[in-house]
């Protein structure tokens, strides 16, 4: 841990000068080349992880000095209890925003740069934007946050990575869109949709990653001893055009707790 505690001082005593951002930078690339774990993954979950790219890296460090600071106090009064999950996502937001405009990965202007980069909106739901060019390998979303906090966001698309390899999602940047929501800004594997998948294969792709049903059949939610994976609808499964295999592109994965 002695290099998260180098990044924490330096962040609590200079903010995000370059000093600072090489240490992150470091710190970053030891975790890529296999040198220091990042605290909480195993050893599958971890490649998930660096799957998602320097950026991703990058800002779960700087999230997880936000949570440190707050329970130490450091940034914001807190309750018997510790502090609560908006403080924790409202200072987690704030950071991350500050150390990647210091490292030029913040988008400013994103709905129309990316249209303009990557191809038009196709596709708009209540957790992201969708940007596809017709015969690109890949799509490009804004992923908002629906998870309690933006660390927990962030996680999610390393444990997606584990989880589902060949959708993996890559971190390119992030961004404020015109109704001000902080996104992280991804690409993705582009997906020839044969057919949405059943229920059934929903259900067979979910048990063969190790969940069972967290709702009696009934739902789209499922549980393992480590993980909660939910909003696996149909919708979310695809029939993928060359394989005839499901393929998930979009979940909701979260730590037991």
């Amino acid at each position: 841990m002695n290099g998260f505690q180098d990044i924490y001082e330096a962040i609590y005593k200079e903010g995000f000068v370059l000093s600072t951002l090489r240490l992150v930078d470091d710190l970053v690339n030891d975790i890529q080349n296999g040198t220091t774990n990042f605290p909480r993954y195993t050893i599958p979950e971890h490649a998930g992880l660096c799957k998602a790219g320097s950026a991703l890296i990058g800002a779960s460090i700087i999230a997880s000095y936000a949570r440190a600071s707050l329970a130490t106090g450091g940034d914001a009064e807190c309750g018997q209890n510790g502090p609560s999950n908006w403080q924790v996502d409202e200072l987690q937001e704030r950071l991350i925003e500050q150390w990647a405009k210091a490292s030029r990965l913040w988008v400013e202007n994103s709905d129309e740069i990316l249209t303009g980069t990557f191809g038009p909106m196709i596709a708009q739901g209540a957790e992201a934007k969708v940007y596809y060019r017709s015969g690109d390998t890949s799509v490009v979303k804004e992923r908002a946050s629906i998870y309690s906090t933006t660390q927990k966001a962030l996680e999610a698309i390393a444990l997606h990575n584990f989880l589902f390899p060949e959708t993996a999602m890559h971190v390119v940047g992030f961004t404020r869109d015109s109704d001000g929501l902080f996104r992280i800004i991804l690409t993705q594997p582009y997906v020839r949709c044969l057919r949405l998948a059943t229920k059934e294969e929903v259900d067979r792709l979910a048990f063969s990653k190790g969940f069972h049903d967290n709702r009696s059949g009934q739902g789209v939610n499922y549980i393992s001893n480590r993980l909660v994976l939910e909003d696996l609808h149909h919708a979310n499964v695809f029939i993928d055009d060359i394989s005839s295999q499901p393929i998930c592109i979009d979940c909701i994965v979260k730590f037991v707790k």
